[in-house]
């Protein structure tokens, strides 16, 4: 796939995912579906658990713009753990599959983007990106300079 067209679709859906954690802390009603505040009443978490959901939906969604694997590679699995909790409630809640399609959907699409983005050695993701190539943990050597 061509690097614009992946660079676009990482756009979409970190904005997908920023208006998703805009909606968790709009207080009422949005133009998508009612109040969260109530919804996750509904589904059997505190009121409050929105707020978690959504400070972490607008985290990844920043995650997935930035070009980096390593932040890209976080930024999807950050969304896995999230779209796994969403998947699970609303298979417990029993909700009808034409509210519940876009959950399954990403958490595939973000399985994808974190396997795209696997780091070479899980390491990476703990090391400070060096000064010189500003990939994590890689020193060039001296030669061809």
């Amino acid at each position: 796939m061509s690097k614009r067209l992946m660079t676009g679709l990482y756009w979409f859906l970190a904005f997908e995912f920023a208006l998703g954690a805009v909606t968790k802390y709009w207080p009422g009603d949005t133009m998508f579906s009612s109040a969260y505040s109530a919804k996750f009443v509904d589904w059997g978490y505190p009121s409050w658990m929105r707020f978690v959901v959504g400070a972490l939906e607008g985290a990844a969604a920043v995650l997935l713009v930035i070009p980096h694997r390593r932040t890209r590679f976080l930024g999807a699995v950050t969304l896995m753990f999230v779209l796994t909790g969403a998947v699970t409630t609303h298979i417990v809640n029993h909700d009808p599959a034409g509210e519940s399609w876009a959950a399954p959907t990403h958490l595939l699409l973000m399985g994808t983007l974190a396997l795209a983005n696997w780091p070479a050695d899980w390491r990476d993701l703990l090391r400070a990106p060096t000064a010189q190539t500003g990939a994590p943990g890689r020193v060039r050597s001296g030669f061809g300079r």
